[in-house]
């Protein structure tokens, strides 16, 4: 390929998978990998996808899931801190989850909450849950999730992790034609060392980096 990374942005990627929906590059820098550009959605076809989820505050399943997240977060932040909750979905309910525990979140998505003014602000810790896949430039918006955090502060992560080609060829996560941007450990560990962040893989899916303090 001739085209830069999303991520890094390095000029070497190879072909990681291919399948009749689209073909799938790995950066050999930074180990993301990443949906050909050109089979990218409209936002309006991305957007309509999205209005189908069914995750409801509502749902005690929905909840359990998001506790995979929420209890090693609290475990490691004091009480009442500010947060953000970084691409929350039409029903947000990691925010209430947090709230419930005496901290305060605020609320950003781009489809279903495109309150700008909350980027202005920096935050004890931000959540992203299942959304950092659907970055279609993971380079500007991995910038721009690390700003909103204050040094010493946590950046929770909740996403499916690549392991290899053979397991990518059979895992039905690549299959939402949503998912563009798929991270593995390695790529987490890059992007620790490279912005000085300490990073702590909790389970299959869940991420958490912390801020350095100067």
């Amino acid at each position: 390929m001739s085209q830069k990374c999303p991520l890094c942005p390095s000029m070497t990627q190879t072909l990681f998978h291919q399948d009749k929906r689209r073909c799938y590059f790995r950066c050999e820098h930074c180990y993301l990998v990443f949906a050909d550009p050109a089979t990218r959605l409209s936002p309006e076809q991305e957007k309509a996808i999205y209005q189908q989820h069914e995750n409801s505050p509502h749902d005690e399943g929905y909840r359990t899931f998001l506790n995979r997240v929420v209890e090693p977060l609290l475990a490691r932040i004091p009480p009442a801190q500010q947060g953000l909750d970084f691409g929350c979905g039409p029903g947000p309910t990691l925010s209430l989850m947090l709230e419930d525990k005496g901290h305060s979140v605020a609320l950003y998505d781009p489809f279903f909450a495109p309150n700008d003014a909350v980027l202005k602000s920096v935050y004890d810790f931000v959540t992203c849950t299942e959304a950092i896949e659907h970055f279609y430039c993971p380079g500007k918006e991995w910038g721009q999730l690390l700003r909103l955090v204050k040094p010493g502060g946590w950046l929770a992560l909740m996403t499916k992790l690549v392991k290899d080609a053979d397991a990518f060829s059979r895992w039905h996560y690549k299959n939402d034609p949503t998912h563009v941007s798929f991270f593995s450990r390695e790529t987490f560990c890059f992007l620790a060392d490279r912005d000085g962040l300490d990073v702590d893989f909790v389970g299959n899916d869940v991420i958490l980096l912390r801020k350095k303090t100067a």
